[in-house]
């Protein structure tokens, strides 16, 4: 073999193992995706652990629908509370029942959907508290998820499937909010012994006339 072709195909040779040493580089390198969930465990959940709330005197398929998959509620400005004595705005939520908490680290996922022109809305609480009812309520307004009608969380959910991630750390006071695996908000808890999430449309101040949201994939996790 000629002498010039013995060294193209060296040269050839290197630039090869040379690229490769970079691919191998640049993977070790990657950083990890951030889960939320790394060091929980799901716990078991059934049907009866989803309990609705809805105007009172509306029937359930008036205003929730599930087909095993997605789990759509809305509710109208003008309906009644959720029970005749109630002084509360029109709502309908589910309640996560069975797993009332006073300790520990618990944390709600699931993966939500909120329709143009719904605001003025809660759509997930942590609720339970000290001195006031909540330790957490996401609102939407205008497209935007905020820390009750304060702080953004995300700037725009409208029409596209997002997923939430809220972390409880009784012991520690504190609530993280995730949206789609990156952290968004983490602020002080509001002390309270007993605690459960809840999720759905809760009517707040300048609601529209129909409020809605969907969703899917909830779980209800616990640090191990």
């Amino acid at each position: 073999m000629a002498p010039h072709a013995l060294s193209w195909i060296s040269v050839s040779l290197l630039i090869f193992l040379a690229s490769s040493s970079c691919v191998v580089a640049r993977g070790a390198r990657a950083p990890k995706t951030n889960d939320p969930t790394a060091g929980f465990t799901a716990v078991r959940l059934g049907e009866s652990n989803f309990a609705l709330q809805r105007p009172f005197d509306e029937t359930s398929g008036a205003r929730y629908s599930f087909d095993g998959t997605v789990r759509k509620l809305w509710v109208l400005s003008s309906d009644k509370p959720h029970a005749r004595q109630s002084h509360t705005s029109p709502r309908t939520e589910i309640r996560m029942a069975g797993y009332d908490y006073s300790s520990g680290v618990w944390q709600f996922e699931g993966h939500g959907y909120v329709p143009s022109g719904t605001t003025g809305v809660s759509i997930m609480q942590v609720f339970g508290a000290g001195e006031t009812a909540t330790t957490l309520m996401l609102h939407v307004y205008n497209g935007a998820l905020r820390y009750y009608d304060r702080q953004v969380v995300e700037d725009d959910i409208y029409d596209r499937w997002f997923r939430l991630n809220v972390v409880h750390d009784v012991k520690a006071s504190t609530v993280t909010v995730y949206i789609d695996g990156k952290q968004k908000l983490h602020v002080n808890g509001r002390g309270g012994d007993s605690h459960y999430f809840k999720f759905g449309v809760y009517a707040q101040n300048h609601d529209s006339s129909c409020m809605e949201s969907r969703w899917k994939g909830i779980r209800i996790l616990k640090k191990d």
